[in-house]
């Protein structure tokens, strides 16, 4: 992905000033397993600020629209006057009991839902053109001025609280650029490492290296909510100057390729790893021959076997998962747990282990898969499993906070499992099709497809459940238990093909047993 400059005496030019600072210091060149540490610190660093600062928005609802604590459970309208008429005082607080409008009105929480999906469909449809300029741009300079301008608009959405701004539109528009910028971290971090790990490197590296979207998470929830009694504004900020500082990190430290530092490439082939649902404009299979290559149609590539089912099972998947990333901290907040209901901030904390649980998902599902050698019919169970978990923790998660603590935790597990699987079945199951033949221009459209339609997803499950919320939470995990059903069975003729396989090869060995003497 991008124009790499080839190996010569300018190569030093192309290196980034903390590399040139590095080997200053070193008195010559960095190894190459040097500048591999490095690029998998400086992205696992960079993508885990992105998710922090993408997840402030799902602890901070809470404090813009703190509603009657019976909020989701019976309809309990505010007075209308709140929201035509906000307080006109302008004195600055970190007392957050009457929320901030227009937030804190009648339908402030379907306005929260609007935020989420203008976020999230510019940041689905932002991913295909980011994918577009990273092939034309330097990857290094791309990524530093997306988290750049990441941490600028989050920390604008911030600024509105010492501004006094109440105007719906102002925060949306910084969240519609928010979600522009956002786009940039995963096409630009998936190419670099990419370019610096080949196909033998996949396994336990990118399993750890994934892991930090859990972790941008859990950290952005703990932050967002230690800040909140200062005021909720801080919470935006301090994540956006995080994010922003990071950049500058990118800047001065991120090796694009090799070839961009003068470094030996590997001979082996090169694929990109598959991140959680998000779109990939290029794998990288090959080092040359890119130009030999004809990239598949759109329409054809829906037709290799696989993508359909995959696509539709990811966008259900993500529709989960993605409501309980925006979501899930203003539940906790609104739900009697033990008769008590819970802070923001500590809603906010409590949450974090459904993020725990999910790294947990990740690593077991991975390890199943592998073992079993059943990518669907790993993530099929694991959809299954979510069904039952969902209800459980709806019906007796308010029992106590033990026990909401236990069911949450497997909640992420069997939401996130298949989140993190399915993207890295299609990409091994596709890369050695054979109507593919290794072409590396048509895995980028299929997993463009894949991760355009999952994100789709992404968009719908809190925008509904901005507006299905008001009247029911346990409407909301109905269709969450839907949706997971749903997306368990777009892989059933997958799974049925591996059961089909696999008593084949059973059968197969017993016959081998038999003709023995």
């Amino acid at each position: 992905m991008g124009s790499l400059p080839e190996p010569g005496p300018d190569c030093n030019r192309t290196k980034p000033l903390g590399i040139r600072f590095l080997e200053h210091i070193k008195k010559g060149s960095l190894p190459f397993r040097s500048h591999q540490a490095i690029v998998l610190v400086v992205t696992f660093l960079a993508y885990t600020s992105y998710h922090a600062a993408r997840k402030t928005t799902s602890v901070v609802k809470s404090a813009l629209d703190p509603k009657s604590p019976d909020v989701g459970l019976k309809l309990v309208p505010w007075k209308a006057s709140y929201f035509f008429n906000p307080p006109a005082s302008t004195t600055l607080s970190s007392a957050l009991g009457n929320g901030w409008a227009p937030f804190n009105g009648s339908d402030g929480t379907t306005l929260l839902g609007q935020l989420d999906v203008a976020f999230l469909l510019v940041y689905a449809i932002g991913m295909y053109f980011s994918g577009h300029l990273g092939d034309r741009m330097n990857l290094r300079i791309f990524l530093a001025v997306g988290m750049i301008g990441t941490g600028l608009f989050t920390s604008l959405f911030g600024a509105g609280y010492w501004a006094n701004i109440h105007s719906f539109y102002f925060f949306l528009i910084m969240q519609v650029l928010a979600g522009l910028f956002q786009s940039t971290g995963w096409p630009s971090v998936v190419a670099v490492v990419g370019n610096w790990f080949g196909k033998s490197k996949r396994g336990l590296i990118m399993g750890i290296w994934n892991a930090h979207t859990s972790l941008g998470n859990i950290l952005g929830s703990l932050i967002a909510s230690a800040l909140l009694t200062y005021g909720w504004g801080w919470s935006f900020v301090v994540p956006g100057l995080l994010i922003a500082f990071i950049g500058l990190v990118v800047f001065l430290f991120l090796p694009v390729s090799p070839e961009s530092v003068g470094a030996e490439r590997d001979t082996d082939e090169f694929y990109s790893p598959r991140k959680n649902g998000e779109s990939v404009k290029e794998p990288l299979l090959r080092a040359e021959s890119d130009d030999e290559e004809k990239a598949v149609g759109f329409m054809e590539a829906w037709r290799i076997p696989g993508v359909a089912p995959f696509a539709f099972c990811l966008l259900f998947a993500k529709l989960v998962a993605y409501t309980f990333l925006y979501w899930l901290p203003f539940y906790i907040s609104h739900t009697a747990i033990d008769g008590k209901y819970l802070s923001s901030g500590a809603a906010g904390n409590l949450s974090t282990l459904f993020d725990i649980g999910g790294i947990v998902g990740g690593i077991l599902a991975g390890h199943i898969s592998d073992h079993l050698n059943a990518r669907a019919i790993t993530a099929a169970s694991f959809m299954y499993c979510a069904i039952p978990a969902l209800f459980f923790f709806r019906s007796y998660g308010h029992l106590s906070l033990t026990i909401n603590m236990a069911l949450m935790f497997i909640t992420g597990m069997f939401v996130n499992g298949p989140y993190a699987l399915i993207t890295t079945a299609v990409s091994a199951d596709l890369g050695t099709h054979s109507s593919l033949k290794g072409n590396s221009r048509a895995l980028a459209t299929v997993t463009a497809i894949i991760d355009g339609t999952g994100s789709v997803g992404a968009a719908i499950g809190p925008l509904l459940t901005g507006y299905i919320s008001a009247k029911s939470w346990s409407a909301v995990f109905t269709m969450l238990m839907s949706a997971a059903l749903v997306a368990g069975l777009f892989l059933t003729k997958l799974v049925v093909a591996e059961v089909t396989a696999k008593l084949e090869h059973s059968r197969h060995k017993e016959r081998l047993h038999q003709d023995l003497p």
